[in-house]
């Protein structure tokens, strides 16, 4: 039998967030998101209840099989979740990523933007990464804004296991 590490997710702090692990009460926002049909449709939704809660059992475990993963977005005034923002590596897919998603009514403040960038800098300087990367699908021009913003720049297109093939997005250590 092999031995397991159980990882928990850091808390990180910026000017406006906390970044901190999920957990099973983040289920309604994870319910309202996905079962968004608009809001989600860049993330594989709409998603059943049901569904929704497998993708966030499945992103409180990705910290324990990857030993990094997703944290949940939230205000620091009043605590409010308003999404998530993470490091992610599907099993079978070529690459990990920077990923993130922001609930309908928590869009346009520039959280993802925020968030991500704290992001990146854990996995630069605390993780020890030498690359961290972003991908989405081509008609996701929010998330492509966003890359840009956070200095990206193409590395490679490729074919990914769903048949969709993506720009792949370097994302550097220090951020404009």
């Amino acid at each position: 039998m092999s031995s397991v590490t159980l990882y928990s997710a850091p808390e990180i702090e910026t000017g406006r967030l906390l970044l901190r692990g999920l957990a099973a009460g983040d289920f309604p926002v994870y319910e309202r998101f996905f079962g968004d049909v608009e809001a989600s449709a860049n993330y594989g939704g709409p998603l059943t209840p049901g569904m929704a809660w497998r993708r966030l059992a499945a992103d409180i475990g990705h910290w324990d099989l990857r030993g990094y993963g997703l944290w949940a977005v939230t205000e620091k005034a009043g605590a409010r979740m308003v999404g998530v923002a993470g490091l992610y590596w599907p099993h079978g897919w070529p690459r990990s990523e920077l990923t993130w998603w922001i609930a309908a009514d928590a869009r346009r403040n520039g959280y993802a933007l925020e968030a991500s960038r704290a992001v990146i800098a854990q996995a630069y300087d605390a993780m020890g990464w030498a690359l961290v990367e972003t991908h989405m699908n081509d008609a996701n021009t929010a998330a492509r804004n966003l890359a840009l913003k956070l200095g990206g720049q193409v590395i490679a297109r490729e074919m990914f296991p769903d048949g969709v093939e993506r720009n792949v997005y370097a994302l550097p250590k220090e951020l404009a």
